[in-house]
Formats: C-alpha cells, sequence, structure tokens
C-alpha cells in the first residue's frame, strides 16, 4: 500500500464527507493505493454516524472510535499502530489542511529520501491571539531540539516515512514535537513543505490558549528526557553536588571568621545569629537532596525494561 492518512478528529461531522471526497479525488488522480483512518475522539456530535456511512460507501475507510475524548497524541498513536502505508500522511479533519499537498509530500519521502516531512502554513488565516505565540512557540522549538529548518512544528499536515512511526511513541500531548521524537529515535533527515492553509469552513477551534503554556512544559520534558533520561544522576548530583560545596564552603567560612575573633578578641556575634548560616545549611541541605533524587532516578532508569532499546536501523 502506498500511503495511510490518518486524521483524529473532534466534533467535525460536517466537514468529513467532504474532506474524504476530496482525499479519494487526489488519490485516484494519482493511481495511489490508500487507506483513510479516521480516529473519533470522544466526539459529542453525529461524528461517529458520519464515518460510518462512509465505512459503508468506501472499502479504504478505517476507523476508531474512542470512549470518551483523550486528545490529539492518543489518537496518533492509534492511527500511527494501525497504518500499513509505506507513506503515513497526517491532517486534521476541519478541512484547513488541503489533500492536493498528499502527491508531493509522498514524493518527498519516497524519491528525495526524507524520513519526514512537516507542513509550514506560511500564510495562515487564524486571529493575531493564535499566530503570535505560534511564532514564539516554534522559535522555542526550533532553538532547544536543534531542528533549525523548520517553521511550524505544530502543522497538522505531515508526512512519514513507515519506519518512523512504528519506532516513535506519542503520548500525552507530545504530537506538537513528533519531529524532535523523530530526531531523538534517529531519523534525522527532516525536511519542511511550504502547504497551503484554509480558513475554517464548518464549527470553531478545539484548542484554546492553555496549550501553548502546556507545549512549552511538554517541550522542557522532553528536551530533559532526550539529554538526561538515562543518566539523571549526571544533573542532579551535578548539581547537587555544587550547591553542597558551596554551602559547606560557606560554613565554614563562617567558622573561620569566628576563630579568629576568638583568637583576637574581637567582639564577635554567633555564628547562629548570622543569616549566612542558614543560608549555607540550606545549601547543604538541598544539595544533599539532589544527589539522592539522581542517585534513585538512576537506579530507576537502570531498572526500567528499554534501557536498552536503541534503533537499529539495518543488520548484516
Amino acid at each position: 500500500m502506498d500511503i495511510s492518512v490518518v486524521i483524529p478528529l473532534y466534533n467535525e461531522e460536517e466537514s468529513l464527507p467532504e474532506l474524504y471526497s476530496w482525499i479519494e479525488r487526489v488519490m485516484n488522480a494519482n493511481d495511489f493505493t490508500f487507506e483513510v483512518i479516521f480516529i473519533n475522539d470522544g466526539s459529542t456530535d453525529r461524528s461517529w454516524e458520519v464515518i460510518t456511512q462512509l465505512k459503508n460507501d468506501s472499502k479504504y475507510v478505517k476507523a476508531i472510535k474512542f470512549r470518551r475524548n483523550y486528545g490529539k497524541s492518543p489518537a496518533l498513536y492509534c492511527g500511527f499502530k494501525e497504518a500499513q502505508g509505506d507513506v503515513v500522511i497526517t491532517m486534521d479533519a476541519d478541512l484547513q489542511d488541503s489533500p492536493d499537498e498528499i502527491p508531493e509530500l509522498y514524493k518527498m519521502i519516497k524519491i528525495e529520501g526524507y524520513d519526514l516531512v512537516s507542513g509550514y502554513k506560511q500564510k495562515r488565516y487564524d486571529p493575531l491571539s493564535k499566530t503570535l505565540p505560534t511564532k514564539l512557540f516554534n522559535a522555542t522549538a526550533r532553538k532547544i531540539s536543534g531542528i533549525k529548518n523548520l517553521h511550524d512544528f505544530n502543522c497538522g499536515l505531515k508526512a512519514y516515512r513507515k519506519d518512523v512511526v512504528k519506532n516513535i511513541e506519542v503520548y500525552g500531548e507530545m504530537h506538537r514535537y513528533i519531529p524532535y521524537l523523530a530526531k531523538n529515535a534517529g531519523f534525522d533527515r527532516i525536511g519542511e513543505k511550504v502547504v497551503h492553509h484554509q480558513a475554517r469552513k464548518y464549527g470553531v477551534s478545539k484548542f484554546g490558549l492553555n496549550r501553548f503554556f502546556n507545549g512549552y512544559l511538554d517541550l522542557i520534558t522532553l528536551w530533559f528526557l532526550s539529554s538526561f533520561g538515562r543518566k539523571p544522576m549526571h544533573v542532579f548530583g551535578f548539581v547537587g553536588t555544587i550547591m553542597f560545596f558551596i554551602g559547606f564552603l560557606s560554613a565554614v567560612l563562617l567558622g573561620v571568621d569566628k576563630l579568629y575573633a576568638l583568637a583576637n578578641g574581637i567582639p564577635q556575634r554567633l555564628v547562629t545569629d548570622s543569616p549566612y548560616f542558614y543560608i549555607s545549611l540550606t545549601m547543604m541541605m538541598l544539595g544533599t537532596q539532589l544527589f539522592l533524587s539522581g542517585f534513585i532516578a538512576d537506579l530507576i532508569s537502570r531498572s526500567s525494561h528499554d534501557r536498552n532499546d536503541y534503533q537499529i536501523e539495518e543488520q548484516i
């Protein structure tokens, strides 16, 4: 099979027939063998009834229905698990992503040799309250991930080589960072294509501003896990040791200063009256706690079942 199209959706009953018809028209025009996998993420409207009708009318439709709304990442995870095509295309169900981009995305994967191609909505039909935070978010993601050539990490329209989706785990709200997940898994041939972005035709956006705040937290988590996930002692132990020795050195200096004053008959207040004594004590306590946290985290990491789960590309 040439292409699997994975479409997560939530309350998009109006757009689904038009979207599928458009996809089918593009696939037939290019003689692609394909499947379309709809993941109904706990919709409360008639989305599932519409999908069921599409399934009855076409042998190319597959569908998954969640009992409740879990989010886009779980929907993509389940869609990736079911996908059988050599190239996997993801797109949103709101008709803002154009299926006409599929042939070029397929070509970039199969002929140009990319592992992943991300869409770039250079001209967006979104309000300013959405576009400005998006630009800041993408700039931060480029800096932390090291993927300098991507301008739109969160674009729903992406193409993947099949090996990519079978070797990454999309969880929580990590769908925003699939290129980063792919890079960490060893798939570093990542490209970008400017795609056409259309104004929403039906319904309203399902995402609020809180996704940007959550996105930054997820990015920090992913950066830490990719950098220190298998060696937490390297960060906690290092920071804890530095803090302990700074606190210990400060306490020693306070003691030396007190002994010098006593030896020379210089009036001196009690060491415990100095705020520096408590600052030193606090730093030693925090340093010890960080060191022990790193030690425990390292023990947990070494006990993990996937501690030696390495991505092997080829073996002869």
